[in-house]
């Protein structure tokens, strides 16, 4: 190990020692970037850090982002987050464990309107657990179906983490949009298969609807589904469809999703200037958020890469006398617990370049590795 490669292995300890301290990420990030960087590539590092920032912000699919999180706040904003949870709530009724199982299927197709977590958790834990509470269902299974339903949306597109993964790994977004499809549906039915067996097996931890709070007939489920569903089903489809078909890239379907979101507030009649005012501030908080902690994680990890570090790393892994199968799941179990103190973008964009050239090397699928990658984040 040379001194520069050793330099970048000191800032890669302090980095994570900091941040679990709780130091904010980005700012640790940046600062840590520039000082180490200055004092192994001297005045070299502010040239690297510029020209790397330019390059993020040129970057085309990076639009997308701003645009898919105004789009989930609008619809956050028309209620149609809401009536979804009412509509499957009335259809369940009968059914033991209902409202864990309607929390998860609204947040499964919310995610699809949204690429982001935030919103999902914050809207179901104010609007659903109430609801949950009062029915008489277990407290720690509702806050657990309503997390695990929530970041179903950095897993299912269009995932705003998939957008900034697929140039990293040098891959499509559409598809990586297809690869991670499959896999989120299916972890959001293992969700509803373990709190339907649970709840049949304790009937007290989740107990159908109360009759009294039923509807009186099937017309009044049936024009709750439609309602609920079907116009906010059809602006996925096209928004999703028009991607993965390849008609469009991501950010020209976001902002045809942002225009239909913008329709169906109207069409609901919860158009609001004072509720469109609170969806584009809250869309610039989130996004200036996303956006600065992938500059701060793309700065650190060109300064990890120039100091030689991160080639270090992966010849070191490359040497390991581990059958290929092993060393993917050594990757993705360092993936899995680098997930504890650090938000995606720095695992995209600081250690995601580390591990894609071991995982190229033993000759897997990076749209493949891609998706396992995000699965492994969800949880």
């Amino acid at each position: 190990m040379s001194g520069l490669e050793g330099l970048g292995l000191i800032m890669l300890i302090i980095m994570i020692g900091v941040i679990f301290i709780g130091f904010p990420i980005s700012f640790t990030l940046l600062i840590l970037a520039l000082v180490f960087g200055y004092a192994g590539l001297g005045q070299m590092v502010f040239d690297l850090a510029y020209l790397q920032t330019i390059g993020l912000m040129k970057m085309e699919e990076l639009a997308a982002v701003p645009l898919f999180i105004l789009m989930g706040y609008i619809t956050e904003q028309a209620g149609l987050m809401e009536r979804l949870f009412r509509a499957f709530r009335d259809l369940l009724a009968p059914v033991r464990g209902a409202l864990y199982i309607g929390v998860i299927l609204t947040a499964a197709v919310f995610a699809m309107a949204t690429g982001i977590v935030g919103a999902a958790v914050t809207v179901l834990g104010i609007m659903a657990a109430p609801i949950m509470i009062k029915a008489g269902y277990d407290s720690r299974m509702a806050s657990g179906s309503i997390a695990a339903g929530g970041t179903l949306g950095i897993l299912i597109p269009p995932s705003v983490m998939l957008i900034v993964m697929g140039p990293v790994l040098g891959v499509s977004v559409a598809d990586l949009y297809a690869a991670a499809f499959g896999p989120g549906f299916l972890l959001a039915g293992m969700y509803i298969m373990y709190t339907l067996v649970r709840s049949f097996l304790n009937p007290k931890l989740g107990p159908p609807v109360p009759l009294d709070e039923r509807p009186t007939s099937w017309a009044i489920v049936i024009k709750e589904m439609f309602f609920g569903m079907i116009p906010l089903g059809m602006l996925i489809t096209c928004t999703l469809g028009s991607i993965l078909l390849g008609l469009a890239t991501p950010t020209e379907a976001a902002s045809a999703g942002c225009f239909g979101a913008f329709v169906l507030a109207l069409a609901y009649r919860k158009f609001t200037f004072a509720g469109i005012k609170s969806a584009c501030i809250s869309t610039m908080n989130t996004s200036s958020m996303v956006l600065f902690l992938a500059m701060a994680s793309n700065i650190f990890g060109a300064v990890f890469a120039r100091l030689g570090t991160a080639q270090w790393i992966t010849r070191s892994l490359l040497a390991l006398p581990l059958p290929p199968m092993v060393m993917l799941l050594l990757v993705l179990v360092l993936i899995f617990l680098l997930g504890w103190p650090f938000e995606w973008p720095a695992i995209i964009l600081v250690f995601l370049p580390i591990f894609a050239p071991v995982v190229q090397a033993l000759n897997f699928n990076l749209v493949w590795f891609g998706a396992l990658v995000a699965v492994t984040m969800q949880t």
